[in-house]
């Protein structure tokens, strides 16, 4: 469906991220950038995940400046709180109990940059998500599965288990998946 004969590189290392352009039918290539992601005392989410891409774009394109780069990164926001991946099994643990039977938001934040032209696209897509009330057996074996670890909120919608412990969702679901489809699309377009 894209049209162009440049290579497309996604800079991160989640696999989701990967299967969600695949999704797309792009034929692309990743690597990962080490970055270290620094939350701002009363940064808004907004800012937080478009001014987090845009550093790993600036980052990526130290690594490779021949072709279309995206970047993106995640973030879970209950109560004002932004929420990162979590620390260990314990940090996990408490990010879930807060989100059980509560309403939070997920923001992701995108940047997409053609080298060759200088266009870039930075963008951000919000989802609100409510989760069921979560048993203490269900958070303790999900934490135990180990994939809670790599993920903002400590959960993924799109794991066997997690995706239970969502009851409802407003927006797009591909955005707390990792990549807002639709406005990635449109961006990818707008940069060719």
């Amino acid at each position: 469906m894209l049209n162009t004969n440049l290579p497309i590189y996604l800079a991160s290392k989640s696999p989701r991220r990967k299967k969600l352009l695949k999704q797309l039918g792009l034929k692309f290539k990743s690597f990962s950038i080490d970055l270290d992601e620094v939350f701002i005392e009363n940064e808004s989410p907004v800012k937080t995940v478009k001014r987090l891409a845009k550093e790993k774009l600036y980052a990526s394109e130290k690594i490779k400046s021949d072709g279309i780069l995206i970047t993106a990164d995640t973030i879970v926001v209950f109560e004002k709180e932004i929420i990162g991946k979590p620390l260990n099994s314990h940090d996990a643990k408490i990010i879930l109990n807060k989100l059980s039977d509560n309403k939070h938001f997920v923001y992701t934040g995108f940047a997409v940059k053609n080298c060759i032209s200088n266009k870039e696209v930075i963008d951000y897509e919000k989802t609100e998500v409510t989760f069921r009330k979560l048993t203490n057996i269900e958070i303790d074996n999900y934490i135990f599965s180990g994939s809670p670890m790599d993920k903002a909120g400590a959960y993924g919608i799109q794991d066997d288990f997690g995706a239970v412990f969502v009851s409802k969702i407003n927006g797009c679901y591909y955005n707390v998946v990792g990549l807002p489809l639709s406005k990635l699309y449109t961006a990818l377009n707008e940069v060719l």
